[in-house]
């Protein structure tokens, strides 16, 4: 009988595969802690392949390039923004993390062939974990979640905790295209994971999960389909914020039918919009959005009326205190990118998207890297701020794990 070969304790993969069993669990219980989970296996990946391989793993490839100046110009917005320091260290940040997940990726594509096949089996081991303690936490009322704060009663918004795990869960689903398991297995797993997603709260989620899997079941069938995603994607960066103006008009005739808060939604990328046309080019500097002008403003009822909103009980809900014209961030990355970093920020944007796809048509299996890249551009798309770290971190502890993981007929890490 053959024996099952060992865990080797100091390979780069290791730390990869560490944090995809956590990650699930840890951003049930707690999205934030995303940071350090992600932080962690990416530099221990980093120091281990130095250990191991006798040399640094130094990042390379085009999209790291583009990465880099996205965030070099994330950083140099400080010049004119509102709030330089802020602008300054986040766009620092975002250089750090392509740093980081460019050489942690180098890293795991030299790893062994046999300790890397044990990443998708770690992402499947992580997925079924945190989707099952997701449902039990949903299905008591958030009881878990509010056990592990202490609360005796979960309050009504704990709930609002599951979506961004929901959406790291959405994420890593695709990656399990990658684990080296019978093709029915690997199948039925993704699509009851899916199941398990759509169940749990948050729409961005599901919608993410739906369409990682749908691009990865078009990659598998067929390679080259990479070409036309990373087109896509880089097309929906540049074209967003110019269609969302056209769109509201669109729909003013039907607006009162939408739900308040997808009404509220149409307000923010309305105003963010005109914001983003007083400075094309540059915006306002890097999360700036936060303190753009008239941001922290209600709702006017001009405003609103040229939206197609003048029912009184409507009317009456914008007027609740609580509600801005912007609220930290427009939930839209294209808008918030074109309204802080302007068209060169964009353009930036696009070429890594760009990149990044092609790039994925490449992986040790391809469909897993395209599936969680199409994913993530959901999330990115209609939910959280572009630059909120725990959702950088998971992204880039995703991006190694794609690199890392070998498809069937590859028996060597790609040089």
């Amino acid at each position: 009988m053959t024996q099952p070969n060992p865990i080797d304790w100091r390979a780069p993969s290791l730390p990869l595969a560490a944090g995809a069993i956590v990650a699930p669990f840890a951003a049930v219980l707690q999205s934030k802690a995303m940071t350090p989970i992600g932080l962690v296996a990416l530099v221990a990946c980093i120091l281990l392949a130095r250990w191991r391989q006798g040399g640094w793993p130094w990042p390379r490839g085009p999209a790291l390039w583009a990465g880099l100046a996205l965030g070099g110009w994330g950083a140099l917005s400080a010049l004119w923004a509102i709030d330089p320091r802020r602008s300054l260290s986040e766009g620092l940040v975002l250089v750090g993390m392509v740093l980081l997940a460019g050489a942690a990726a180098e890293a795991v594509r030299r790893d062994d062939l046999t300790q890397r096949r044990r990443l998708g089996h770690a992402v499947v081991i992580g997925l079924a974990i945190g989707l099952a303690v997701a449902l039990i936490d949903h299905l008591t009322g958030n009881a878990i979640r509010a056990g592990v704060r202490g609360l005796d009663v979960a309050p009504p918004n704990l709930a609002f905790g599951l979506k961004p795990a929901a959406s790291v869960m959405a994420l890593f689903l695709p990656l399990a295209a990658g684990a080296w398991l019978p093709g029915k297995a690997r199948i039925g797993a993704m699509i009851f994971g899916a199941i398990l997603i759509i169940i749990l709260p948050g729409d961005t989620a599901k919608l993410a999960a739906l369409a990682g899997l749908a691009v990865a079941a078009l990659v598998a069938w067929h390679r080259c389909l990479t070409r036309p995603l990373a087109v896509l994607l880089a097309l929906g960066m540049l074209a967003t914020p110019l269609l969302l103006g056209p769109l509201t008009t669109a729909i003013s005739p039907q607006v009162e039918r939408l739900p308040p808060s997808a009404i509220h939604r149409l307000v923010i990328w309305d105003f963010a919009l005109e914001r983003a046309a007083e400075k094309p080019l540059t915006g306002w500097g890097m999360e700036s959005s936060r303190i753009v002008p008239g941001g922290e403003e209600h709702p006017g009822t001009d405003r609103l009326a040229r939206l197609g909103v003048t029912r009184p009980d409507l009317l009456h809900w914008f007027a609740q205190p609580h509600l801005r014209m912007l609220p930290l961030h427009p939930h839209n990355g294209p808008l918030q990118i074109r309204l802080e970093l302007g068209w060169v920020g964009s353009a930036l944007a696009a070429l890594g998207l760009l990149l990044l796809a092609l790039g994925a048509g490449r992986a040790g299996t391809p469909a897993a890297a395209a599936g969680a890249l199409a994913s993530g551009f959901v999330t990115f798309f209609a939910s959280f701020g572009a630059w909120q770290n725990w959702w950088l971190c998971a992204a880039a502890l995703a991006l190694a794990i794609a690199v890392g993981m070998p498809g069937r007929g590859r028996d060597q890490p790609q040089r």
